[in-house]
């Protein structure tokens, strides 16, 4: 193939790409409105009562979403995030995948944080449906804590309840989670076809759970200040003052997040 045609695929298919992903967060910031807007008020009782606010991803690339918003430039510092690292890929993407298709797995590490009554737990997992996340949404009910799940609705009712990765109960987390967002994934996750490649390539889940993440810290913040409330936030360190300006509040949270 000359090399011009070749410029022009590779362009044609980063473009369908972007299209797809500026698609999906659209739809997400149009149609998630009062979902993020139930969620928001939760997060910011939480600021305004100066509790913590947890989030668990528990999945290989769903662990990315707890830390979008943790330990962030910009973002709030009354998150806390599990950061268990049973499910993360850097032991083993394999591994990964077992454990948080393990029943009984999510339990051990929601009650190994110790949250209860009147705390606050976002859930956050691209398809909704795996074991770990499933026992995190259970016990935390039973243990009085507020939940928000984060999960594409369709990716989770469109696979099938003998689906290998699902809790015993083969409950979907929007299900059983006292707010859901959804986050339109659709089933597979990838979403470009390439020529000559069965499957398709260009995965969107991460784009989709950061976006709604973000959204969700922004309607907190402006709900916090319509109460009179100003939040401490994050600077990035790599920032002029960023050290200094964090310094501040460290002593407040530093013996409060296990992760800090």
């Amino acid at each position: 193939m000359p090399s011009n045609e070749r410029d022009e695929l590779l362009t044609s298919y980063s473009k369908t790409y972007l299209k797809s992903i500026s698609a999906l967060l659209h739809r997400i910031d149009e149609e998630e409105t009062s979902a993020i807007d139930a969620a928001a008020s939760l997060l910011a009782d939480q600021i305004a009562n100066d509790r913590l606010i947890w989030i668990y991803g528990p999945g290989g690339h769903s662990n990315l979403a707890a830390q979008e918003i943790f330990f962030r430039a910009g973002g709030l510092m009354h998150v806390s995030a599990i950061l268990d690292e049973g499910t993360l890929l850097s032991n083993g993407a394999l591994r990964s995948m077992a454990i948080e298709r393990t029943p009984g797995y999510g339990r051990i590490v929601i009650e190994n944080t110790g949250i209860g009554a009147g705390d606050l737990l976002i859930l956050v997992n691209a398809y909704g449906i795996n074991a770990a996340l499933i026992d995190a949404a259970l016990v935390a009910h039973e243990r009085g804590v507020r939940t928000i799940g984060i999960s594409s609705r369709a990716h989770a009712t469109e696979t099938s309840p003998e689906h290998p990765a699902r809790h015993p109960s083969r409950s979907n987390l929007h299900d059983i989670v006292d707010v859901a967002i959804d986050t339109k994934v659709a089933i597979g996750d990838a979403v470009v076809e390439l020529p000559n490649i069965t499957e398709k390539v260009g995965a969107v889940s991460t784009f989709a759970n950061a976006f709604t993440l973000n959204l969700l810290v922004l309607r907190t913040l402006e709900l916090v200040t319509e109460r009179g409330i100003v939040p401490p936030i994050w600077r990035s360190g790599n920032a002029p003052g960023g050290d200094e300006a964090n310094e501040r509040f460290l002593g407040e949270f530093r013996s409060r997040v296990p992760w800090l």
